[in-house]
C-alpha cells in the first residue's frame, strides 16, 4: 500500500513537473475543424471532419508556412481499423481541444530561431493509412471511412484559403506516421504551393525499412500490404514507386525517395524505438517475451541483442543509401535509441540536445532550409553519442 501511495505522488509530481517545463517551453494552441470537407468525403475513420491546430505567423514569417502532420501508427483491416475509430486516431470527436506546441513548432525565437514567427500547423492524423487511402464506399455495419487523401486535399485547401496561397517559404513534416506522411506526399505538396515558393519536406522517424523481424518473417511488409490494400491507397502512393513494385513496397521510403525531387530532409534515430519494438522484435515474433526488458530501455539488453540491434542499423543504413548525397537530401541520422526528435523540445534544441558535428537538429534542419550549408552525416555505432535522449518506457505501456 505504501509503495502505491508513493507511486502515486511521484506519478503527481512528475506532471507538475511537466506542467512547469511546458510552460517555459511550450503554449497551447486551439483545434480548428474543417467542416465543409464532409461534404466532399474528406473525413475520418468514424466520418467526423478532419482537424488541425493553427498558430499564426508574424511579422517577417507571415507568408512562410510549416505544415506538420502528427503520427500514431496505422490499422490494416476492419479489426484494427475499428479499434481506432472511436480514438483521438480515428474520430475528430476524441481530439483534444488545444495542443502544446514546442520543438519545431514553438514560437519562442530562442528555442526555434529559423521558424518560430512562421505559420505553424499541427495536423491531426485520424485515418489510419498516412494519408494516402480512398475508399469510396462505405460498410453500413461498420461506417468506416477510407478516405485519407482526400483530407489530406482539404486541409492543404483550407490553409491555402487562409493565406497559404500567398507561401514565400512553406515546409511540409512530420512525426513517425506523420514523418512517413511527408515523404510519400513530398512531391504533391510541392505541387499545391505556389510555384514561387521555396518548398521542401522533412521527415522525423519516417524512414521505416523492409526488413526481416528475429524470427525471419517479413512481418512488416506483410502489415504494409494490408494497409495498402484496406485503404485502397495504391493510387494515392507515388506513380514512380507502383509503375515497377508492388503497392505494398510503395508505403517503404527506400523504394520511394530517390524519386523524390522536391528538396527533403531526413531526421531519424538508427535505431528508432518504434522500430526495433515493432518492426524488428515484435511481440508476434517473440512469444516468450525475451526482448521485452531490452524493448522498454536499451540498457537492459543483453549483448546478443545488442548485436542483432547492431544488424539492424546496417540494415537501416543500406536502405538509407539510395537517398543519396546531394545537397537536396538532407540527414541527421543518430545512434539514439529514440522516436520523434523534432516535436520536443528537449531533442529539437535545448542546452543538452542531441549534436552530430556539435550540430543540433534545429541548427542542422535550418541551414539546410535556408542553403546556409547542407548536413548529411550519420552517427557512429551506439553507445559511441553521450548526448543522445534514449527512451525510456513504462513497463504497462511499452508500446507507445
Amino acid at each position: 500500500m505504501e509503495n502505491a501511495r508513493m507511486s502515486q505522488v511521484l506519478k503527481f509530481n512528475f506532471l507538475v513537473f511537466l506542467l512547469i517545463l511546458l510552460k517555459a517551453e511550450g503554449f497551447f494552441v486551439p483545434i480548428t475543424y474543417i467542416e465543409n470537407a464532409v461534404a466532399k468525403g474528406a473525413v475520418c475513420l468514424d466520418g467526423t471532419p478532419p482537424a488541425y491546430h493553427f498558430d499564426k505567423g508574424t511579422g517577417s514569417g507571415i507568408n512562410n508556412w510549416f505544415v506538420h502532420v502528427e503520427g500514431g501508427g496505422w490499422c490494416n483491416n476492419v479489426t484494427t481499423c475499428l479499434a481506432r475509430k472511436s480514438t483521438r486516431l480515428g474520430s475528430s470527436k476524441e481530439m483534444a481541444k488545444q495542443v502544446a506546441f514546442s520543438g519545431l513548432l514553438s514560437d519562442k525565437e530562442n528555442l526555434n530561431p529559423d521558424f518560430y514567427n512562421w505559420n505553424r500547423i499541427k495536423v491531426r492524423y485520424c485515418d489510419g493509412a498516412s494519408f494516402t487511402g480512398d475508399v469510396e464506399e462505405v460498410d453500413s455495419d461498420t461506417n468506416l471511412h477510407f478516405r485519407g487523401a482526400r483530407v489530406f486535399g482539404a486541409v492543404i485547401e483550407d490553409l491555402m484559403a487562409k493565406g497559404m496561397k500567398n507561401a514565400e517559404n512553406a515546409i511540409l513534416s512530420g512525426c513517425s506516421a506523420g514523418g512517413l506522411t511527408s515523404i510519400l506526399h513530398c512531391d504533391r505538396f510541392g505541387a499545391l504551393v505556389p510555384a514561387s515558393a521555396k518548398v521542401k519536406c522533412l521527415s522525423d522517424a519516417g524512414y521505416f525499412i523492409n526488413t526481416k523481424d528475429v524470427s525471419g518473417a517479413q512481418h512488416i511488409e506483410k502489415f504494409y500490404s494490408q494497409v495498402v490494400e484496406t485503404h485502397g491507397s495504391a493510387k494515392n502512393l507515388p506513380r514512380s514507386c507502383t509503375s515497377r513494385l508492388s503497392p505494398g513496397l510503395c508505403f517503404f521510403p527506400q523504394y520511394v525517395v530517390s524519386q523524390i525531387t522536391t528538396p527533403i530532409f531526413f531526421v531519424n534515430a538508427a535505431y528508432d524505438s518504434w522500430q526495433i519494438k515493432n518492426i524488428l522484435a515484435p511481440g508476434v515474433a517473440d512469444p516468450h517475451g525475451r526482448w521485452h526488458s531490452c524493448k522498454l530501455d536499451i540498457n537492459n539488453c543483453s549483448a546478443d541483442q545488442l548485436d542483432v540491434m547492431q544488424g539492424f542499423r546496417s540494415d537501416f543504413l543500406r536502405a538509407l543509401a539510395v537517398v543519396g548525397n546531394t545537397s537536396s537530401k538532407g540527414m541527421f541520422i543518430d545512434s539514439c535509441y529514440a522516436h520523434c526528435q523534432t516535436e520536443m523540445q528537449e531533442t529539437w534544441l535545448r542546452s543538452d540536445s542531441p549534436v552530430l558535428q556539435k550540430t543540433t537538429i534545429a541548427k542542422a534542419v535550418g541551414d539546410w532550409y535556408f542553403d546556409r550549408s547542407p548536413f548529411h552525416q550519420i552517427d557512429c555505432p551506439y553507445p559511441c553519442n553521450p548526448t543522445c535522449h534514449n527512451r525510456v518506457f513504462e513497463p504497462d505501456n511499452p508500446t507507445v
